[in-house]
């Protein structure tokens, strides 16, 4: 099992922020060879079926999370969501927080755990790190 921690101050505030991170399409736009789909479509909520799917082809695999914990950020208040991996090949989970952050910008946390017994422990964490690290501030930039 892997278990890595991203932070990011953005000079967004945290509405824009948390709208930026739960976009989930835009996810499979800053995951290389990743797409991703919402069931059901339309706004989020806890019980929200997210899916990734990473690959080329037939070569690839389905991630599916679900919504667990859904709380937006509200005037003052922190937003967390929390999904669940429920799939075959990745499972763990993931919370990203939305905080208040100096001069009206948003602090933003990324924690996740993930157990992948087809690549090993030290591999995983690395390419997750960077991966999610880069697709972060992909979101956060809008781009």
């Amino acid at each position: 099992m892997v278990t890595f921690l991203l932070e990011r101050t953005a000079p967004l505030s945290q509405d824009e922020a948390w709208r930026r991170l739960t976009e989930w399409p835009r996810h499979g736009e800053v995951v290389p060879l990743t797409r991703v789909t919402v069931v059901p479509p339309g706004p989020t909520a806890e019980g929200t079926l997210v899916v990734a799917r990473s690959g080329v082809g037939p070569l690839g695999f389905d991630d599916p999370m679900e919504v667990t914990v859904w709380r937006p950020p509200a005037e003052g208040v922190s937003g967390l969501c929390r999904l669940e991996k429920r799939g075959r090949v990745v499972r763990g989970w993931a919370e990203l927080e939305v905080h208040p952050g100096p001069g009206g910008r948003a602090r933003v946390i990324w924690r996740e755990t993930l157990r992948c017994p087809l690549v090993p422990e030290p591999l995983l964490g690395v390419a997750a790190r960077s991966m999610f690290g880069r697709a972060l501030n992909r979101l956060l930039r809008g781009s």
